[in-house]
This record gives C-alpha cells, sequence and structure tokens, in this order.
C-alpha cells in the first residue's frame, strides 16, 4: 500500500496580496521538496470535482452564495480582515475541498493506505456561515460529512494540531454525535475560542489550550490525551486538520515543537489507528508560515504515514 499525495496547480492563483503570510509559497516548497525526494511509495493525484450539495451539508447555502460572488474579476476582495480572496482563489478553494474528498475515495477504495492534501486556502476557522482567519470552506469538516453521507460511517475523528484553535470545525460539529473534534492549541491566543469547558452537546469536543512556550516534552505528553479520547471513542477514519505553525520557528504563534515532533505526533495517531478503523487517516494541511520549518515538518509527517505502509 502506498500513500496518496493530493494536489493542485490551481493553489498558485489563490493570490492574497503582499505581505500576507498565506501565501503561495507555502504550497510550492511542500511540493517542491516531495518532487525532489522522488519517493515512488507517493502516489499523486489531482482534487476531484464535487457537487456543491457536499458544501451545503457543512455550510449555509447564503454563505456559499456569498463566497461565490465573492470572487472579484479582477484585484482583490476581502471576506473578513484577514481572508483574502483574488480571481483564482475560485479555482484554488474548489481544488482545496475537492483534495479531501479524492483522498478520502483513495483510502476507501484501497487505492492508497493513506493520504496527505498539500492545499490552500486552510479551513478550520471557517463556520458554517462565515469566513475566518484565512479559511473559506471548511475542508476537514466537509471531508467528515462526506464520510458519514457517501460512506455511512457512524463515527468520524478529527485531530487539529494546528497552533491556532479551530473553531470553524468546532462550530460545525458542536452537537454532532458522530464526529469527535480534538484540538491542541496555544491559548490564549487567535481566534480567542477552545477552553477546556467547551466540550460540544454530546461530549464529542475536546480542546487542551496549552501556554506560549510550551517545549516538545510538555506537548507530546499533552497528545497521550488526545490518544486517550481516541480510543474512547473508537473512530471508524481519522482526519487530520494538519497545521505546522506549532513549529519554534512560525512567525505567527510561540510553541516550541522542532520538525521532527510531527513524525512523532503522526506515528503515534497512526499506531493508534491500527486499532480502531484500519489505519485510515486523511490529513490537510492547514497553518505553517515559516517557509524552511513547513517543508521539514511536511516532510516528517509524510515520513510517518509512508512508513505506516
Amino acid at each position: 500500500m502506498k500513500t496518496g499525495l493530493i494536489t493542485s496547480d490551481t493553489y498558485q492563483n489563490h493570490n492574497t496580496g503582499d505581505g500576507h503570510p498565506e501565501k503561495i509559497d507555502r504550497v510550492t516548497v511542500v511540493i517542491d521538496n516531495f518532487k525532489k525526494l522522488d519517493n515512488k511509495d507517493l502516489i499523486w493525484k489531482k482534487p476531484s470535482k464535487f457537487d456543491r450539495s457536499l458544501l451545503e451539508i457543512t455550510h449555509n447555502s447564503d454563505y456559499i452564495n456569498f463566497v461565490e460572488k465573492s470572487f472579484p474579476e479582477k484585484g482583490l476582495s476581502f471576506l473578513d480582515g484577514d481572508t483574502i480572496v483574488s480571481p483564482g482563489s475560485k479555482d484554488a478553494t474548489s481544488d482545496a475541498v475537492g483534495s479531501i474528498i479524492t483522498a478520502i475515495d483513495g483510502v476507501q477504495n484501497k487505492n492508497f493506505n493513506n493520504a496527505f492534501c498539500a492545499v490552500r486556502p486552510p479551513g478550520h476557522h471557517a463556520e458554517k456561515n462565515k469566513a475566518m482567519g484565512f479559511c473559506i470552506y471548511n475542508n476537514v469538516a466537509v471531508g467528515a460529512n462526506y464520510l458519514i453521507n457517501k460512506y455511512k460511517l457512524k463515527k468520524v475523528a478529527i485531530i487539529d494540531f494546528d497552533v491556532h484553535h479551530g473553531n470553524g470545525t468546532q462550530d460545525i460539529f458542536y452537537d454532532n454525535e458522530k464526529v469527535l473534534y480534538i484540538s491542541t492549541h496555544q491559548y490564549p491566543y487567535y481566534p480567542g475560542s477552545g477552553t477546556n469547558d467547551e466540550k460540544g452537546k454530546h461530549n464529542n469536543i475536546l480542546n487542551i489550550p496549552l501556554p506560549a512556550g510550551t517545549t516538545s516534552e510538555e506537548y507530546l505528553n499533552a497528545y497521550e490525551f488526545v490518544l486517550k479520547k481516541i480510543k474512547e471513542f473508537k473512530p471508524e477514519f481519522i482526519l487530520l486538520s494538519a497545521g505546522f505553525d506549532a513549529h519554534k520557528d512560525d512567525p505567527l504563534a510561540q510553541l516550541q515543537l522542532e520538525s521532527r515532533d510531527f513524525y512523532n505526533i503522526t506515528k503515534r495517531t497512526l499506531e493508534l489507528s491500527r486499532q480502531y478503523c484500519d489505519g485510515k487517516i486523511v490529513s490537510i494541511l492547514e497553518g505553517g508560515y515559516d517557509l524552511l520549518a513547513l517543508q521539514e515538518s511536511t516532510e516528517m509527517h509524510v515520513k510517518a504515514l509512508l512508513e505506516f505502509n
């Protein structure tokens, strides 16, 4: 079995303007690195097209209409203070969603064992009816709903190790007992949510807020609570909101992880996934804003995915 790598050239057309941290180079450094590594066990795939109804399960249809009308014919348009779109953002946004659908289908149909989606824009801040924090559609949430609706799964876990709390994913699944959402994140920090008290209607939310300066050892100790919750839930599929901005070199946060830690986080999760869901894991890129740290960390993440095959 192999690891799927889902990506598309359209990310290059999502222009966020000069000086914006969520820039084109983020995916370019990741993709160029994997091309250079040239691992024969990586199966490269482009995202598939998908039906709008998949978006409508996750997002309010008025919001989807608003987004579709927001892509400018030229120049830039602001969906919120941080979230900017350009004419090419339409295809990039669609392909970011399509990538997780393609990855899930590939795993479910046994074309590959697990998969990583190297795409932008990211998604975990996007709520049912609101763009936020560089995110337009909530890619991972669409993936979870796709697993529930297409494949009739009753237990999907989303683990979000981005340094920022995935308020959007929490918002979408707050009262959905079929989805477990777990987030490790710096707190207090953007977007201000993610306290221990936010547990979801069915105790299906676990937030693990961490202080600025958290070290690798402290983080990996805290990650044991993630694994414990997974054991209790026994998911049929695991989705990872894979943000790499908890890295010590990241300019947008103050956690102190090393590139190698993302190998350990991924490996621990994979080992546990074997018990409950036959190793079925799909991850999708969220944050990560230091280019070298992002390149190294994604390489470590995918190394663990490949070794698990």
